[in-house]
């Protein structure tokens, strides 16, 4: 049997562990609302090196999460960060996301390779069965890199976020293993 080379590395980005020396550039990322806006529910509140730490050590001590940071090839930066959250082994299901730090490191490819890198690990790795991820109706760049790689809109938490005084839709996506398998050899071929 031989197995797939590389398993967390593409040609531009690989997924690595979180480091200490990523901490302070996790919590500048957290400095600009944009990305925090983009990347997750909560407030839009700034986070001490404390904090990430906190919270980055909290995940990689977890059984049900796994947190890693997406690097370029070419230099090693770290431009984001992706992981599996929410991870029931009994039924093979977990959470994904994923978030792109600076501006000028979106809309590069670099999520969407993560995220093919991601699903991977998540299917092939961890032989998951299920995956699903929560996108904001604003994140129109998001929908449509979730879109064409074969997650399905499987419903909407209408009205669920408040921004800037207005409320906004959280869009729930899936995929399927076989989904995956299906489209995976589809870009092989």
């Amino acid at each position: 049997m031989t197995l797939k080379p590389n398993l967390l590395r593409g040609e531009r980005v690989y997924l690595s562990a979180v480091q200490d020396d990523d901490l302070e550039v996790i919590s500048d990322w957290t400095e600009n609302s944009d990305f925090v806006r983009l990347y997750n529910r909560r407030p839009a509140v700034p986070q001490t090196v404390a904090d990430v730490s906190a919270e980055i050590r909290e995940m990689q001590r977890s059984e049900r999460e796994f947190i890693f940071g997406v690097r370029r090839c070419e230099d090693e930066l770290l431009v984001g960060l992706a992981g599996l959250d929410g991870i029931s082994w009994t039924n093979g299901t977990a959470f994904l996301s994923i978030g792109i730090g600076e501006e000028g490191h979106r809309r590069r490819g670099y999520g969407r390779e993560a995220m093919e890198l991601l699903m991977r690990f998540a299917f092939d790795e961890l032989n998951l069965h299920r995956l699903c991820l929560t996108v904001f109706s604003y994140n129109e760049a998001a929908i449509a890199l979730y879109e064409s790689l074969g997650f399905v809109r499987e419903g909407v938490y209408r009205q669920h976020l408040h921004r800037d005084g207005r409320r906004y839709d959280m869009i729930l996506y899936g995929i399927l293993r076989d989904e995956w398998e299906s489209s995976t050899r589809l870009d092989a071929s």
